[in-house]
């Protein structure tokens, strides 16, 4: 899938591009939706990268039948891929927010009880640290801080908190989208302008319905709610549960106020960014998440995956000895269709003498090592969908190529290495305070000593199981 140029669109909304890109490709969003249409919420997890750490035998011991209900209700509801496609994300990549712990439900709170605090408890999704965070893996769990938790930041997130936007992820409240990301509602903004400029992008004219609701789960009638704008500083709105229009600013409140305020959550600060880049014609209705063209541009034909990489690409044309000749899939790797084996073994032995080898095998050895589609595979790597990028390999190379020396070995490696460190952090066997490898672009946890992750390719890969990297490497 090809998206449209940059040029004139916010750089506040690049991220945003690259991740309807590469962060939730439409094999993802396919597997996931038809697991949960079949009632299993555990394998639309699993399809849309995220580990489920919910035992819900476990629970009913623990909390009774009664809140297991509720909770498996929910998660044969939960669309992890719209979720995934939901979260909140950082720098130019557009990666997830990492180390964060986001609040998807509440259960069993009393009226007036704080969020965030023990007593409740919570469906969460959590990101890894930065150091742990290989393919965007999230993790859905429960809290109610009753017991030590190894995330760096355990407890639900008061900026970045769902439960009150389900429409988000939960599919029983779809038909909210429209009206909840103001692309279908009559603006309702406070009664006077903001006391200052606001930077683009902010829900202005949803600021008060919104504040209505935080103030309602908090079990009261009205109150104030604190509107944090980064480096603009925040804001607190005053809003009435029961006459919207009432909704005005509170002007200086001091320091110590704002901060026990009630948090307007992102989601409700900004406008949401599929709107915003439809606004700036940065994408089309077919290239969004299902649920939200249905949403947003009801009518339009939903999201399908890209024909152009599933397609047989046939052979490659090489200019070599004057003529024109084919590289291309032979017995699973990329060879040179018109030169025989013998031809090809002498050309090999030659070019490991220092000679120069034939422009086809020339041809192929780029390929391994720095093949035009790099990019692509490297994005797809680090958005975790190993399944499109070994798609382009494969479609290049062949399923038994073995990796040369180069940038693509490297970044399959790389891949593999920070896998190894987000299963020993998921594992509890690496140590909470990471490390800096040296001359790596990342800081890494420190496995212990008398506990260590599994050496890279220890285990062999089993017969007929798709295993993340089935690429040899010599």
């Amino acid at each position: 899938m090809h998206l449209p140029p940059t040029t004139g669109i916010p750089p506040r909304l690049s991220p945003w591009l690259r991740a309807r890109q590469f962060a939730v490709p439409p094999s993802m969003i396919a597997a996931a939706t038809a697991a949960r249409r079949a009632g299993d919420w555990i394998g639309a997890c699993a399809a849309a990268g995220f580990d489920a750490d919910v035992d819900l035998d476990a629970i009913r011991r623990r909390s009774g039948s009664d809140l297991v209900e509720r909770l498996q209700d929910d998660l044969l509801h939960l669309a992890p891929d719209l979720l995934r496609w939901h979260l909140p994300r950082v720098g130019p990549a557009g990666h997830l927010r990492p180390g964060l712990t986001i609040a998807l439900a509440r259960y069993g709170h009393d009226p007036g009880s704080r969020f965030g605090t023990a007593g409740s408890m919570y469906l969460v999704a959590r990101t890894p640290p930065r150091w742990a965070d290989a393919g965007q893996r999230v993790a859905l769990a429960l809290w109610d801080g009753s017991t030590p938790d190894p995330h760096p930041h355990p407890r639900p997130d008061r900026r970045y908190r769902l439960d009150l936007h389900r429409h988000l992820w939960d599919v029983r409240r779809a038909g909210e989208f429209r009206i909840r990301c103001g692309a279908d509602s009559s603006p309702s903004p406070p009664t006077s302008p903001p006391p200052r400029d606001l930077p683009d992008g902010c829900a202005v004219d949803r600021w008060a319905a919104e504040a209505a609701l935080v103030i309602r789960a908090e079990g009261r009638r009205s109150g104030c709610v604190r509107i944090r704008l980064g480096a603009r500083g925040d804001l607190v709105l005053h809003s009435d549960v029961a006459d919207l229009t009432a909704a005005d600013w509170v002007v200086a409140p001091a320091s110590r106020q704002i901060t026990a305020l009630p948090v307007l959550p992102d989601a409700a600060t900004r406008t949401l960014p599929d709107l915003e880049l439809l606004r700036h014609g940065a994408i089309s209705p077919d290239q969004l998440h299902p649920l939200v063209a249905a949403a947003l541009a009801p009518g339009r034909h939903p999201r399908r995956e890209s024909r152009k990489m599933a397609q047989d690409s046939g052979f490659q044309e090489v200019r070599c000895r004057g003529e024109v000749h084919r590289i291309g899939i032979a017995d699973g790797v990329l060879s040179a269709l018109d030169h025989d084996r013998d031809e090809v073994r002498r050309e090999q032995m030659l070019a490991s003498l220092t000679g120069t080898p034939l422009a086809c095998l020339q041809a192929i050895d780029r390929a391994h090592r720095r093949p035009d589609c790099l990019s692509g595979v490297q994005e797809r790597l680090d958005f975790g969908d190993i399944d499109g990028a070994l798609a382009i390999v494969e479609r290049l190379l062949g399923p038994d190529a073995i990796l040369r020396n180069g940038p693509l070995r490297d970044a399959v490696e790389t891949t593999r290495a920070q896998q190894e460190i987000y299963d020993a952090y998921r594992a509890g066997v690496i140590d909470p305070v990471p490390q800096s490898i040296p001359g790596g672009p990342r800081s890494r946890g420190h496995i212990g000593r008398r506990q260590r992750a599994r050496p890279r390719h220890a285990t062999p890969f089993e017969p007929g199981v798709r295993h993340p990297f089935p690429f040899h490497t010599p």
